[in-house]
Formats: structure tokens, C-alpha cells, sequence
């Protein structure tokens, strides 16, 4: 049986900042999509001591592939070994490492190791899809180095909320409302257009114009992975509102005896420029914060409340009267 022979890459950066804070970037694979740019959504299915198993989303040449690495984790010798254990299309066998280095004065140095099988008939060289993701890989360590720099300013731009609502009616028509977002069209004063495609079941890819409250219109890009049967619609805007840098969240929808509880839960990243814009030259981080918590939560219940009333009109309408 022939051997199997492999693209092999190897790509490094230097970083200003400890290699503790680069590892950890690494090894918390969950909160990618909130910083790094080509991740949708990372999903922890399993942890064993250092191994550990994700099912990860993410933008490949403009449409979402998702697969399952498995991990080894090791946080003394600061690597993390991975393998795709159930590959996305064109990622069958690939495997590779993390090594971060610690350098002198406090920075460090990130490698990323990637092995991809050539396929039978193919010649040795690289062919069009190595040099594309060899780009890819090389604008992640980017994304990372980025990050990590910014790591100690960090929390000062970035917004978290949750808001909770109690639905009298059942849990798959809630569902049903959050899952036809463009039917969202007309029922939000600031959505001015929705355009939503969904070639791959579960998969949805939005493109919507968004008025500001300074009456600007914004467009934005997002991609929504649905999980149907247990409620819950992740999102993440690729190209994020004016006033974020970043912005994830999920909607999830917790039936119980008595009712229906709906989470929307939203982080996003803030622009200091815009929060500049949006607050004055005088704004700091406090009033910042505020500010957009207060435009998160305000539209995050506005959606809510409509998904109550789609519930529950929907009931009474099929409700026999006595």
C-alpha cells in the first residue's frame, strides 16, 4: 500500500506579548469566534484531561465548511497538538501543532505546523488550494498576534449581554419565529432590508441594511448555524454593524412545565474609534460600555418580544372559543 504523502507548512510569528497569553488564545478554541475573523462557531463536544474534541465553523472562500478536530492540549510545554477527525471537504487527513516559544523581554514567538495528504495523482508541488490556505494560516497567526498585543486593553471594548423572556406558548413556534429572520423585514424600525440564503440546511448566510441612531444606514453580513432540535440558533457577524469590531451571540429557546424561557445571549467587540463617534471625544470605556449594552439589549428585546407574540397570537388563533 503506498505511503501517503503530505504538504507540509510551517508559518511563525513574533509576538509582543508573554507566551502564557498567546497559549491561552490558542488552547480557549470556544471564544475564536468573537476574535479571530474566519470563525463562526466552535463547539466543545468532549474533554478528557489534555484531549479534547470541537466541532468548529468557519469561512472558507466565502461559504461556511464545518469539521471535528481532536486536541492535545499541553500547557507546560506550551503546544497543542490537532487532527481533523471528521474532515470538511478538501481537509481529509489534515493534522499539525501550536508551539509557542517564550522570548526575552516579555514577547514570544507563535509556529503553526499544518500537514495536508496530497492527493493520488497529484504532483509533489503545492497546488492552488496549499497556497490559498498557507495565505489563510498566515492571516490567522496575524489575527492572533493582533490579539494578543491588545490582550491587557482588551476587556475595556468588549460588551456581554443576556436578556431572558417568559413565553406562554410553545417552544417550536418561538423557535420557528427566531429561525425566519427575513420575515424580520417590516417588524424592526431599524432594518431597512434582509436578504437570507440558505443553500445548506442550517446554514444561513444574511446580508442587511441596518439604520443607526443617527439615521445612517449600515450593511452588515452575518452567518447563523441553527440547531433545531435543541433550539438554539448561533450567529456571528462577518461583517460586523458600524459601532463593533466583532459581535457574536445565540438565541436559545428552554421549554419548561409551566412555559417557554428565551436567552439571547450577544458579545460583541467595540471600535474605539466609533465609540469615539458615538459618544464624543470625551467617551471612556465606562460610558462606552454602557452605551452599547444599552443598543444590544434594546433590539435583543425588541426581537424577543416579537417572537412572544408570534407564539402566542398563534395559540389564541387556534384556541376554540367555549
Amino acid at each position: 500500500m503506498p505511503e501517503t504523502a503530505f504538504h507540509r507548512t510551517s508559518h511563525r510569528v513574533d509576538i509582543t506579548a508573554s507566551a502564557g497569553v498567546v497559549y491561552g488564545i490558542v488552547a480557549d478554541a470556544v471564544r475564536w469566534p468573537l476574535f479571530l475573523a474566519p470563525t463562526v462557531h466552535v463547539e466543545q463536544l468532549d474533554l478528557e484531561g489534555a484531549d479534547q474534541r470541537l466541532r468548529i465553523w468557519a469561512l472558507a472562500y466565502g461559504e461556511v465548511t464545518s469539521w471535528v478536530t481532536r486536541r492535545t492540549l499541553d500547557p507546560a510545554a506550551r503546544r497543542i497538538d490537532f487532527r481533523q477527525a471528521m474532515p470538511a471537504p478538501h481537509m481529509q487527513g489534515v493534522s499539525g501543532s501550536w508551539v509557542v516559544e517564550e522570548l526575552p523581554k516579555g514577547s514570544s514567538r507563535l509556529t503553526l505546523h499544518h500537514a495536508l495528504p496530497v492527493s493520488a495523482g497529484r504532483g509533489a508541488g503545492a497546488t492552488w488550494l496549499e497556497l490559498a490556505r498557507d495565505t489563510d494560516l498566515r492571516a490567522l497567526l496575524t489575527n492572533v498576534k493582533h490579539l494578543a498585543e491588545l490582550w491587557t486593553t482588551l476587556d475595556e471594548r468588549v460588551v456581554a449581554v443576556e436578556d431572558t423572556l417568559r413565553v406562554d406558548g410553545p417552544a417550536e413556534l418561538v423557535y420557528d419565529f427566531l429561525y425566519r429572520m427575513e420575515n424580520w423585514s417590516g417588524q424592526l424600525p431599524w432594518l431597512r432590508r434582509l436578504d437570507l440564503m440558505e443553500e445548506t440546511p442550517g446554514i444561513q448566510k444574511i446580508r442587511m441594511d441596518t439604520a443607526t441612531d443617527d439615521g445612517r444606514t449600515h450593511t452588515a453580513e452575518a452567518v447563523r448555524v441553527c440547531f433545531p432540535h435543541s433550539g438554539r440558533i448561533v450567529y456571528k457577524l462577518t461583517e460586523p454593524l458600524a459601532s463593533t469590531a466583532a459581535q457574536t451571540g445565540e438565541w436559545s429557546v428552554e421549554p419548561d412545565a409551566t412555559g417557554v424561557t428565551v436567552v439571547a445571549r450577544h458579545q460583541a467587540v467595540l471600535h474605539r474609534q466609533d465609540m469615539t463617534e458615538a459618544l464624543g471625544t470625551h467617551a471612556d470605556a465606562t460610558g462606552a460600555h454602557r452605551h452599547a449594552r444599552q443598543v444590544l439589549s434594546r433590539d435583543s428585546t425588541a426581537i424577543l418580544r416579537l417572537a412572544r407574540q408570534h407564539a402566542q397570537s398563534a395559540v389564541r388563533r387556534i384556541t376554540p372559543k367555549s
